[in-house]
């Protein structure tokens, strides 16, 4: 979790997050201004989170850029942390605020164990 927290406070400064935490999961929430569901790619693999944004950037009516300082593209790529499930992920976005849940490992249902008496077996 450490890792993930590290690299989160590592990027840039005008990425605004929160990462949250209960019993079965993770949540992390990242602004991702003037992304849609269709421009934004989300992925799991190798025990890293990968998202990938692009922002629709187009002037209203007749106006041009003079200056242009907000990026089309934003890039994160971020580690799993050591107890989430790279599996049973949720992500949505709206209204430009990507939230993606990662399940812990372990968390679902409870297994039970059979126990064998051995000594039972001998006699």
């Amino acid at each position: 979790m450490s890792a993930l927290r590290d690299a989160l406070r590592d990027l840039s400064d005008d990425v605004f997050f929160d990462l949250l935490e209960s019993e079965e999961a993770y949540l992390l929430v990242l602004d991702v201004p003037g992304v849609s569901a269709e421009s934004l790619e989300v992925a799991i693999e190798d025990g890293r989170i990968s998202i990938d944004a692009q922002r629709e950037k187009d002037p209203a009516g007749d106006y041009r850029y003079l200056e242009e300082n907000r990026s089309l593209f934003l890039e994160v790529d971020l580690p799993l942390p050591d107890d989430a499930s790279d599996a049973g992920g949720e992500a949505t976005v709206d209204r430009g605020v990507l939230e993606l849940t990662l399940p812990k490992r372990g968390t679902g249902e409870e297994t039970t164990i059979d126990v064998v008496d051995e000594d039972a077996q001998t006699g």
